[in-house]
């Protein structure tokens, strides 16, 4: 039997390495491997706002030997931060890898040591949608404002910024006796 132990970092899967034996693979996600397109909005503001995912080319490689990795093993913890975007990095994990929703582990250690991280792998949770909807709320939101709003605003400021400009340098020209 094997487990593949899923974290975000390249560092910390070495170090947790280390303290795990052989019917354990530590592997990184090296961070976020699913993203809104960088070429389009990749929000679909016609149907709830729904986000358009795609694995940018730097994290293709990441995903691959993930995914052969997975289909060797015979159970995956995910054990990304205990944040909204480690939430986030896991459940896209979870979706990438075709994991189901009752299957997913999730494991959280507040220090990288061999009972912090013994602990943790007893005692599994599933994931926390209110992170995983906050981090995708959030994402959409930075999204819509800098495509939609940003640009808009920039051009107003760039207008405002002209006139102080051109009405600092009638002021300034002027001599008071």
């Amino acid at each position: 039997m094997s487990t593949l132990v899923i974290v975000e970092s390249p560092t910390k899967a070495k170090t947790i390495t280390k303290f795990l034996g052989t019917d354990y693979k530590v592997l990184s996600s090296f961070g976020h491997i699913r993203d809104l397109p960088k070429s389009d909005l990749g929000v679909d503001v016609e149907h709830g706002y729904a986000a358009k995912y795609v694995i940018p080319p730097a994290s293709r490689k990441h995903v691959k030997a993930l995914k052969d990795a997975a289909e060797k093993a015979d159970d995956i913890l995910f054990a990304t931060d205990e944040d909204r975007e480690g939430e986030a990095i896991s459940w896209h994990l979870a979706d990438v890898l075709k994991i189901k929703p009752e299957k997913i582990k999730r494991i959280v250690f507040h220090e990288i040591t061999k009972s912090a991280i013994e602990h943790a792998i007893k005692n599994p949770r599933p994931l926390d949608e209110r992170l995983v909807d906050a981090q995708q709320a959030r994402r959409v939101l930075d999204r819509l404002y800098g495509y939609l709003i940003s640009p808009i605003l920039w051009r107003k400021v760039t207008r405002a910024r002209a006139d102080a400009i051109c009405q600092s340098g009638l002021l300034g020209s002027r001599r008071i006796i």
